[in-house]
């Protein structure tokens, strides 16, 4: 019987047919409580089949000890900096992973950490819960502009809801979509300065690569606007927290709202979650009950088309 690790836990703790189609699909199952360190990961290596998983760190120490086993990994999600894929490649594994299923999710968290920043949401219900009627002035969404880093699928909806709000939306990407940036009228920037330069609101859609690690630090913060409020729905690493953490605690960035860190879960002292300008929410802008469980159905359909010696549907190494 082929033996499966799966570490999600949102696949693990949302209901849904994703459990019926991996039931059905006759495997051997153990779950872990993921995301997996590599100490432990390489504790697990050797022992499976498949990796059904999330943001462990399948790393090449990992794959190396995995092997010759290991055949398939099946990536729960979009982001893919977590696996080194090259390896995979390398060896012959299969990464596969679940693109156009969370977008929807991640651009309406998006907004969620933008109104309540703008709102002073989380003061105001302190306030209340507490007795009190403090109150304080915030500010509209209408009229301002978003600069959007990364104008894929989770990007494009952004803009799409910008406009809505009665927003300018400006993107930067290396590929772009005339067409769509002409519907939903999307301003496309000439240069990542052009978006320092122009955004009230900064929102981070970009994957996590060498060229955007630490893309926001006290160099690109001391392009862009005054009291800035920044969106990370992206990757931890793409901020520089020491950066960050001095820019709000100036007043230089107005706020900070992020659904990603450095470290998941991060450690109690982290010191963005001392600042009262900065929001912090656990990885869950893709965990709602209708994108986990299309996210969760890819993921397992992917598997079952792979070990079926089918073409999965999205695979994202090739050799």
């Amino acid at each position: 019987m082929t033996r499966v690790l799966l570490t999600t836990t949102s696949f693990q703790d949302t209901p849904g047919r994703h459990h019926d189609l991996l039931a059905a699909a006759g495997l051997e199952v153990v779950r872990e409580r993921g995301p997996l360190p590599e100490k432990r990961m390489l504790e697990l290596a050797g022992q499976f089949d498949a990796f059904l998983c999330g943001d462990d760190a399948i790393t090449r120490a990992v794959l190396e000890k995995s092997r010759p086993r290991l055949k398939v990994i099946s990536k729960y999600g979009i982001g893919l900096d977590k696996i080194d894929v090259k390896s995979a490649t390398e060896f012959k594994i299969p990464v596969l992973f679940t693109p156009g299923v969370n977008h929807t999710t991640v651009a309406e968290h998006t907004f969620l950490l933008l109104l309540a920043l703008e709102k002073s949401l989380l003061y105001h219900c302190d306030s209340t819960r507490a007795g009190g009627w403090k109150r304080r002035t915030g500010h509209e969404l209408m009229g301002k502009t978003i600069g959007i880093v990364g104008v894929g699928r989770i990007g494009k909806e952004v803009a799409i809801r910008a406009r809505a709000f009665g927003m300018e939306p400006v993107g930067y990407d290396l590929y772009w979509d005339d067409k769509f940036a002409a519907a939903h009228g999307v301003r496309r920037a000439a240069s990542l300065d052009e978006v320092f330069a122009c955004a009230d609101y900064f929102s981070l859609h970009t994957n996590l690569t060498p060229e955007t690690r630490d893309l926001v630090c006290a160099a690109s913060i001391a392009k862009m606007k005054p009291g800035v409020i920044i969106l990370n729905c992206a990757r931890g690493e793409i901020v520089n927290t020491a950066d960050m953490v001095a820019a709000l605690q100036s007043g230089r960035v107005g706020g900070y709202g992020t659904d990603v860190l450095e470290q998941e879960p991060p450690p109690a002292d982290h010191p963005l979650l001392k600042l009262a300008n900065c929001i912090v929410t656990p990885h869950i802008g893709s965990r709602t009950h209708e994108s986990v469980q299309r996210q969760a159905v890819c993921a397992v359909e992917n598997l079952t088309l792979y070990l079926a010696g089918q073409k999965p549907h999205a695979q994202a190494n090739t050799f």
